[in-house]
């Protein structure tokens, strides 16, 4: 399951989300603003997203069943899946089509200042969750850079909150400009194309989210630093003459899976084979807490082969028509 850290910023993104929604709302329906009601729809997104992502976690830290013997951790990864269609489905399309109706039939916003008071707040609340944000990723991202550190990243909670946040201090500061200039242009189109850029803004963090939550979802396997290492333990382990094939995959942020082929030494006795699989097993865990659940299969290098172009074999007679 994910980290504490992850469940603060879920939180935080919460409570402040809850509250600027309903403030945007009275906003906008105090002024007419399209750009405004867009704000307001996003953060009800927003708060829907934060309680997918809660319930997410509680679903991924169930215990194995018979009918799910590996867990439940790919749970996660499907509601974030949810949170990147709702994020585009929602967000993203209603704001777009808020725009076009007031291009449309444009009216000119009732009492801005309004707006621009609930906007200033609106920013200084998302920055706060931001900077939350923030701060737990930062410590994810180990140097690296942003984008590859998401993309990188097996915990989807806080990245996901930090994008979301970005996205609506995007949105913010565009209908903030765009219902200010529609005043001072007096082009009350203009508060239409701000909701549209609203929309257009959530669109790309709607499509990002998705990519890397369906990525996640169908299986990633661990990072190179761990595959390195847990190839290291397999190889120097006492009686493996060969490494076959090391797979692993991510069931959850905190949880791998690893299987591994190993050649041994043909001489060695059947219980000194069993003592090597136990230590390997116990030195990997050891050296890669994420690693949750370590199955060994001792397969000589030409049988490990033989198997592999079966395989080939059987997947291009499936595909031929």
């Amino acid at each position: 399951m994910a980290s504490p850290t992850s469940k603060t910023v879920i939180y935080a993104a919460l409570v402040g989300n809850s509250a600027i929604a309903v403030t945007k709302f009275f906003a906008a329906l105090a002024t007419g603003s399209a750009a405004m009601l867009s704000e307001a729809i996003h953060s009800v997104v927003d708060t829907g997203n934060q309680l997918l992502l809660l319930f997410g976690l509680r679903s991924a830290a169930k215990q194995p069943s018979a009918r799910h013997p590996f867990g439940y951790g790919l749970e996660l990864y499907f509601y974030t899946f949810v949170v990147a269609v709702l994020i585009f489905g929602v967000g993203a399309l209603i704001s777009i089509l808020h725009g076009i109706d007031k291009l449309r039939a444009p009216v000119s916003i009732e009492d801005p200042w309004i707006n621009y008071v609930v906007l200033s707040l609106s920013i200084v609340f998302e920055t706060v969750v931001w900077l939350i944000a923030f701060n737990a990723f930062k410590k994810e991202r180990a140097g690296r850079r942003w984008i590859a550190a998401m993309r990188a990243s097996k915990d989807p909670t806080v990245f996901t909150v930090l994008l979301e946040d970005t996205a609506a201090l995007l949105g913010l500061v565009v209908a903030m400009l765009g219902i200010w200039l529609s005043e001072a242009l007096d082009i009350p189109e203009l508060d239409g194309i701000a909701s549209i850029g609203i929309g257009i803004i959530l669109s790309a963090t709607a499509l990002f989210l998705g990519a890397r939550s369906k990525s996640l979802l169908t299986g990633e396997a661990a990072s190179f630093d761990t595959r390195l290492g847990i190839n290291r333990i397999a190889r120097a382990a006492h009686g493996v003459t060969g490494l076959n094939q090391a797979l692993t995959m991510h069931f959850g942020p905190n949880d791998v899976f690893v299987a591994l082929s190993l050649d041994f030494d043909d001489t060695l006795p059947a219980a000194e084979v069993e003592r090597t699989v136990t230590n390997i097993e116990r030195a990997i865990k050891a050296a890669h807490p994420d690693v949750t659940r370590v199955f060994i299969e001792a397969q000589s290098f030409d049988a490990d082969r033989r198997a592999g172009m079966a395989e080939v074999k059987r997947s291009a007679e499936k595909d031929s028509p």
